[in-house]
């Protein structure tokens, strides 16, 4: 199988702008097949150096509030599971999994507030993309709750009978 220009400078950066050699294969079999015989593994530049460069892969929002939203939860997660995963990371005074109101079970999602930033900041380094009760989960900042529209009063007449607004027909 031939590789495209693109493919094989994509190996030569991971490889350390080395040229495809039988040392090169064997380093990427040994780095990404489970199977393989050679005994020792290359070490691999973290997922952001693979770009070149040293930003982030993805595009993080700073935090601005030590409140983060965790998704992807598993249903059977329960808030001294998400306390006992967050812990380490700092004081932590909430973990809250959101339940649904009828079946008590998890939505799948919750919040964890620290006592400071860079708490907040550290789990979000440390959690982000990792396992969580079988589940991979995600944290990011919470964002503040949006204000519900005010529902409109209801149009009542003049005789204290309310009006229909079905338009077409009822009947």
């Amino acid at each position: 199988m031939a590789l495209s220009s693109s493919s094989s400078s994509l190996l030569r950066r991971l490889l350390g702008s080395t040229p495809l050699s039988s040392s090169g294969s064997s380093a990427l079999r040994a780095a990404f097949c489970s199977s393989s015989s050679s005994g020792s593994s290359p070490v691999l530049p973290p997922p952001s150096s693979i770009f070149g460069d040293d930003t982030e892969v993805a595009n993080v929002p700073p935090l601005t509030t030590p409140k983060l939203f965790v998704s992807g939860l598993s249903r059977l997660t329960t808030d001294d599971k998400l306390k006992s995963a967050f812990a380490p990371f700092g004081q932590l005074l909430e973990a809250k999994v959101i339940t649904d109101r009828v079946s008590g079970r998890s939505k799948g999602f919750g919040f964890v507030r620290y006592a400071s930033l860079e708490e907040a900041e550290t789990a979000r380094q440390g959690m982000n993309a990792k396992f969580l009760d079988g589940w991979v989960i995600f944290v990011d900042p919470a964002k503040p709750r949006e204000q519900k529209p005010v529902p409109q009063p209801d149009s009542v007449s003049h005789t204290g009978f309310r009006t229909n607004k079905t338009v077409g027909w009822c009947g």
